[in-house]
């Protein structure tokens, strides 16, 4: 196939970047973490001043707005100066290389999954945050949910983690006659069917950003990841080629072939893909919780309350797949210079801290904080997402010991550069490789 070199150089790519960031696969490598007690001493005041500190954060396209509000109100309350560089996507595939090459921010939002923590190095490249003075207020449930590495807290978690699932429009479910959400994947087929039938288009993908198709392929196996899929993957005990993986992914291509999804799927962005969801355009998105900031940005809490609904979903029923994304938290680096290292500290500490309840109101999302009420005006979709948190499974992201570019390969299936087979092969491939490279045994 045409295409099949740039796949093949895409995971050379991502390993040859983690082999750098892994110190020639020893996931171990760099200095250790400091001790608790200094850790917890070198936490700055979260408003001491910080004049002529200028800290950069890194954020991709969907996170890129988070901080707007809350590294406005730092900086006004300390003097110092936060620049927020948007990074292209794929946005973990380009921190990767920078950070291999030594290109480091102060902070930048990342998937913090172990997985992801030991594709950054976590030990050598980022800033332990254990005894964060935020920790005791946070909820118990979602407090080492995500973020630690071998014990030790690399990533803080600002917003509610993701859920894989599905975002439909009431208003075009109710005109069809749909009257109550599926209760199992079959039943959501079943639905767009009947939605196909009355002329609506019954899903909408974004295969022009490419990075949401891999959601249609774990929501397929969340009853397996429940059975324990993603521990015989990381021994090798099955793989991306073996019957479940692919499965999932041949009915993924399958129901794109019976016209389910939009007629611009190929080419169709995130920005398309909020506006036709809200619209009406089409009635169902399968997505994570940073689509749903998008549609906050276009509409207010009572059309968003009347318009978009969610429901989690699996082959078995109503559980969702959680995968905390670069959206939901940060990480701080370790960059050589300590003042601006101890400045990264403290706005994080001022975020979850004083400036806590102004970001999650300007944000209308849900508090993570016991101490710090979820404000009203938060949409019912967004409290039924986090609500869905507590019988989700664990995604490929959170589960297994690498990330391989499962999205990159679907959405060359989806332009018809890759079959279903040649998808799972190259998957397994490049995991194998970064499992390799991050010293998994077995690889």
């Amino acid at each position: 196939m045409k295409l099949a070199p740039r796949v093949t150089t895409a995971a050379t790519v991502a390993a040859t970047a983690l082999l750098a960031l892994t110190a020639c696969s020893d996931p171990a490598s760099g200095p250790a973490p400091a001790a608790a007690g200094a850790t917890a001493a070198a936490w700055p005041s979260p408003t001491g001043r910080l004049d002529g500190v200028t800290l950069t954060i890194w954020a991709a396209q969907n996170s890129t707005t988070v901080p707007e509000q809350v590294t406005a109100a730092f900086s006004k309350a300390t003097g110092a100066k936060v620049d927020v560089v948007t990074i292209p996507d794929p946005y973990e595939q380009g921190v990767q290389t920078k950070v291999a090459t030594g290109d480091k921010p102060d902070l930048a939002f990342w998937q913090p999954t172990a997985s992801m923590l030991t594709a950054l190095n976590a030990r050598a490249n980022l800033q332990p945050l254990d005894d964060a003075p935020w920790l005791p207020s946070l909820s118990p449930e979602l407090r080492d949910i995500t973020g630690l590495l071998d014990k030790t807290r690399y990533a803080a978690l600002v917003t509610s983690p993701a859920v894989e699932g599905v975002y439909y429009n009431k208003e075009v479910f109710a005109a069809a006659g749909v009257k109550e959400t599926p209760k199992s994947f079959d039943e959501m087929l079943q639905v767009a069917r009947t939605l196909k039938g009355k002329g609506v288009t019954p899903f909408f993908e974004m295969a022009g950003d490419k990075w949401a198709t891999q959601w249609w392929v774990q929501v397929q196996l969340a009853d397996a990841a429940r059975d324990g899929l993603w521990d015989r993957v990381n021994t090798g005990k099955e793989t991306f080629e073996d019957k479940t993986i692919l499965d999932a992914i041949k009915k993924y291509k399958a129901l794109i072939g019976e016209g389910l999804f939009n007629p611009d799927i190929k080419t169709a962005t995130f920005e398309d893909q909020g506006a036709a969801l809200l619209s009406g355009k089409a009635a169902m998105a399968v997505q994570v919780n940073s689509f749903f900031g998008q549609l906050q940005a276009k509409a207010d809490t009572a059309t968003l309350d009347k318009k978009i609904g969610f429901f989690p979903i699996s082959p078995s029923g109503n559980v969702g797949t959680f995968i905390p994304d670069q959206s939901n938290a940060l990480v701080a680096f370790r960059t050589g210079d300590a003042k601006r290292e101890a400045a990264a500290r403290q706005l994080l500490a001022y975020w979850m801290g004083p400036g806590y309840q102004e970001f999650v109101t300007a944000r209308r999302t849900v508090s993570l904080k016991t101490d710090v009420p979820t404000p009203a005006g938060v949409p019912q979709a967004l409290l039924d997402v986090h609500k869905s948190l507590g019988g989700a499974v664990g995604s490929m992201q959170a589960l297994a010991v690498a990330n391989p570019d499962l999205y990159l390969n679907l959405a060359d299936m989806i332009t018809g550069s890759l079959t279903p087979e040649q998808v799972a092969a190259a998957t397994q491939k490049q995991f194998a490789q970064l499992a390799k490279a991050a010293g998994a045994s077995g690889f």
